[in-house]
């Protein structure tokens, strides 16, 4: 469909700016049964956020999230949570949840792979984020 004659269009021009990322955790990889946070490799469960690093994060026996891994990541003052439940999407159960859900923290429950790239995504938007992650 062509536009009405006589349509004219705003400066369709786009604006790129480097993310300066300076002194901010950023996942650098990630595969089976290991994340690279700033090049460092990590093999156990752990938190990351843009100024800070959990490396020991306990996600429970045989990476179970339960209430217990849940309850620390309520008090870390974020936006929102992203967990990554490892190679596959697990859901923990909803009652494990609610202790976020009662600190008013936005969460998502999805497979590392994708938690990761979503945690490098919110940083460079400079939002408040933190990424529990099942390596």
């Amino acid at each position: 469909m062509e536009p009405a004659a006589g349509t004219q269009y705003p400066d369709a021009t786009l604006k790129l700016h480097l993310s300066n990322a300076t002194g901010q955790n950023r996942i650098t990889g990630y595969g089976a049964g290991y994340v690279d946070v700033n090049r460092e490799r990590y093999r156990t469960s752990l938190v990351v956020m843009p100024s800070r690093l959990v490396t020991d994060w306990r996600a429970g026996a045989n990476d179970q999230l339960g209430a217990e891994a849940i309850r620390p990541l309520a008090g870390l003052e974020v936006e929102i949570v992203l967990v990554g439940t490892g190679e596959h999407q697990r859901f923990p159960e909803p009652a494990a949840l609610r202790p976020l859900v009662e600190a008013g923290i936005g969460f998502e429950i999805m497979s590392t792979p994708a938690a990761c790239r979503t945690y490098n995504i919110l940083v460079a938007e400079d939002r408040i984020v933190a990424a529990a992650l099942i390596p």
